[in-house]
Order: C-alpha cells, then structure tokens, then sequence
C-alpha cells in the first residue's frame, strides 16, 4: 500500500507540536563572526565564526603565528579578553606586542605537554567569559597531536556552542575533523630577503647580514560552513586576494626590521 506523504508529515507535525514548531521548514543559523583583520584571509572566509571552533594547520614558516597575533590584536583591541594555551611555551610577548596584541587582556598559559594544554582547554571553556581561547599545538609533534581522541574535540565544540567564544585550533595537521566549522591550510611559497649590507656594529655581530623582510604566503579554505563575506577588513601589510574560491595569496612584512635596526644603531 503507497505511503500517503501528505498524512504522515501531519502526524509527525502533530506529534511534534509544541516541542519543535514547523520541523520541515529549514531555518537558516545566523553566526557572528570577528574579523582576522586580514583583508584576504576576511573576504575569504567571512571571518572568525563565534560559539564554533577554527582549526589553522600548516607545516613550519607556514604563516600560523601570523594569523594567531592578527587574531588577538583584533579581539583585545575590540575589548575582549583572550587566553592563549601555548603547547611547548614558545609563544613571544615582544612579538605580540609588536603586531598589535595587548598583552594586558591576554591571559598566557604555558604547557609543556599535550595533556596540560587539553586539561587548560577544558578548564577554560568551562570558566566562560573570553572573546577568544586559541590552543596552539603546531610545535607539538603531528603524531602527538594526532592520537588525540575525536570525542575531545566533540567535546571542545559542544562546550563553546551558544557562546560568543571563538576557539582557535592551530597544529601542523587537520586533527578536528567535522568538529570545526572553519578549516584552513596554510603555505609559504616564497620569502623576501634584505640586500646584503655592511654594519657598523662590534666585531661580535657577522659584518654582512640578510635580513627576512617578509614572506609570501598561500592560504587555502579546506571547510567552512559559513558563506564568504562581500567585503574585508584593512590590513596594510597584505597585498590583494587573487581571483579563486578555494584560496588566497598574502605577504607579510617582519616586524622586527625596525627594532633590529635600532639595536644596530645603538650600539
């Protein structure tokens, strides 16, 4: 005997009454979003989505410290309160001041081992309260990383749904898997070097030097369950997307040129 739709969909309905109000109509999630404050890496991906979980992968030099300071300077400008689990303690506060981030709305934790940096996770999210919590894993080993059970980033998404906290994952490989909403994959493809030049410092410091001016960096969207933004935010320092949906070239400048030179100088 044909199944009649039309009947069954009213006694589904009917039974649902009052606890889920049109279950076959699809409602659109609106997200809020934040802004990396990268013009290309914003339009491509219409930003940092809130109450969800990012995952930034890429190999070394890949650019990862670059769009984790760009993250924190944007939210601690914007008021915010960050925290910043860092896996082998190798993250840089001149560094962050530098690129903007202010380090008195930063709470800094150092670990030494991958259970203290899931442990802070939990605890983190558990304690609410911050714009962002990023969980920077890129100088753990990948084999580290990757025996971390599934049900821990499961675990991780569901404590920063409905919540204004974004969650910013970086390792050198995709270990979140559907638990983030937003993946990228980050890659150097070239870097810009100094002329060769002659300083007038002590004989301790080599006479003829390179310095790394920047790097030109390729950003790839792997996943995102968000649709890109019309436009992007300013960021000086970048040049212009290229014309692709699935990717975009950026450069960065050092910002350690003028501090070298004034090191130089003063001595």
């Amino acid at each position: 005997m044909a199944v009649n739709v039309a009947a069954l969909r009213s006694q589904v309905e009917t039974a649902l009454a009052g606890r889920i109000p049109a279950p076959f109509t699809c409602r659109s999630v609106q997200v809020e979003t934040a802004p990396f404050d990268i013009a290309e890496i914003d339009v491509l991906t219409g930003g940092l989505p809130q109450g969800a979980l990012t995952e930034i992968c890429g190999s070394v030099s890949s650019g990862r410290a670059t769009l984790l300071l760009s993250a924190l300077a944007s939210r601690t400008a914007h008021g915010h309160v960050c925290a910043l689990v860092d896996g082998r303690d190798t993250f840089d506060p001149y560094s962050a001041a530098a690129a903007g981030v202010k380090l008195e709305r930063l709470l800094w934790v150092r670990c030494h081992n991958i259970d203290q940096c899931l442990r802070a996770t939990d605890l983190l999210l558990q304690g609410g309260g911050f714009g962002l919590i990023a969980l920077d894993l890129s100088v753990l080993p990948p084999k580290t990383v990757r025996y971390v059970p599934l049900n821990v980033w499961f675990r991780f998404r569901r404590a920063v749904e409905n919540t204004p906290t974004i969650l910013l994952l970086l390792d050198q490989e995709s270990n979140a898997g559907s638990c983030a909403s937003l993946v990228l994959r980050l890659g150097s493809e070239s870097f810009r070097w100094s002329a060769p030049r002659i300083q007038r410092a002590p004989s301790s410091l080599n006479s003829c030097a390179c310095l790394l001016n920047g790097s030109q960096l390729h950003v790839e969207l792997v996943r995102s369950r968000l649709k890109a933004a019309a436009g992007g935010h300013k960021f000086q320092n970048f040049a212009r997307v290229n014309e692709t949906s699935a990717g975009a070239n950026f450069k960065t400048k050092s910002i350690w040129s003028d501090f070298r030179q004034t090191v130089i100088e003063s001595k």
